[in-house]
């Protein structure tokens, strides 16, 4: 598979910066108003718990391997789907370490038929969706930690969002992300740490060490971000797909998530039963 050409790099510049030379808020209202009816149901799902959260993750792992495969060009997107379902089905059943075991298997699994990108997105989107199951289900402290991820994912958005278009200012990745800039980056650093230490002092305290988690958590979610706006670069489209009006589609929305999953899951199996991923 061809993943474009250097003649598409213009002419993409132009197509991802069309929003902005609009108007640097054109988009607010579409996003508040998908924010307005995804953002309870993600809440009420974490709230409960359980299948209802288990589900949610499985949806999303059913979704974006339905986009993958369409990025990936296949003729048929239901085999990565199911390599996917597959994984959070044997993740929910058995564990976060056989999820893991699910997840290398799967992704030998469709190197072998359908090549490395389309594998590619079987660890992508797997081991984020299974380090989340696993968050919610830690005993004692699963809600708070992961409200505490989403928050700090969250606040991550919103700080580089608004503050990268008040302030606006030198490109952080002119190349990969057009809109990005370092002072949004820099907004949310700040604004995604502070929001988890914010959960942390109403909650289980320690909210400096939750700040310093925070500051981590944020930055490889700014990274999964450029990765996700690179493997779009690279295959010539503006959106992984058009499934949420203003956002784009599931990666688009969950890029940060993914990649910020993993260490949140690595921060939380260092402490002891009882105690925040923070410390």
């Amino acid at each position: 598979m061809r993943a474009g050409s250097v003649g598409l790099v213009p002419a993409l510049s132009e197509r991802f910066d069309k929003p902005a030379r609009n108007g640097r808020w054109s988009d607010l209202c579409v996003r508040m108003a998908s924010a307005l009816v995804l953002g309870p149901i993600a809440l009420f799902c974490l709230w409960r718990g359980g299948l209802a959260w288990t589900m949610l993750i499985g949806v999303a792992m059913a979704g974006l391997g339905h986009e993958w495969a369409r990025l990936a060009k296949l003729r048929n997107a239901w085999p990565l789907l199911g390599l996917l379902v597959l994984i959070w089905l044997v993740s929910w059943v058995y564990g976060v370490s056989t999820g893991i075991q699910a997840t290398v298997f799967m992704t030998f699994v469709a190197w072998l038929a359908y090549g490395r990108f389309a594998a590619a997105g079987v660890p992508y989107a797997g081991l984020g969706g299974v380090c989340l199951i696993w968050l919610r289900q830690r005993p004692g402290v699963g809600l708070e930690d992961t409200a505490y991820l989403i928050l700090v994912i969250w606040g991550t958005d919103i700080g580089a969002y608004a503050v990268g278009r008040l302030l606006g200012g030198r490109k952080l990745a002119p190349r990969i992300s057009p809109g990005k800039t370092w002072s949004g980056a820099l907004g949310g650093l700040v604004l995604g740490a502070a929001c988890g230490a914010g959960l942390a002092a109403v909650t289980l305290g320690a909210p400096i060490y939750a700040f310093g988690a925070g500051l981590m958590l944020s930055f490889i979610a700014q990274a999964g971000d450029l990765l996700e706006s690179a493997i779009k670069r690279k295959l010539g489209v503006k959106d992984s797909a058009r499934t949420i009006p203003g956002h784009g589609g599931l990666f688009d929305r969950l890029d940060g998530f993914l990649t910020a999953a993993p260490l949140a899951a690595l921060l939380a199996a260092s402490m002891h039963g009882g105690v925040g991923l923070w410390g």
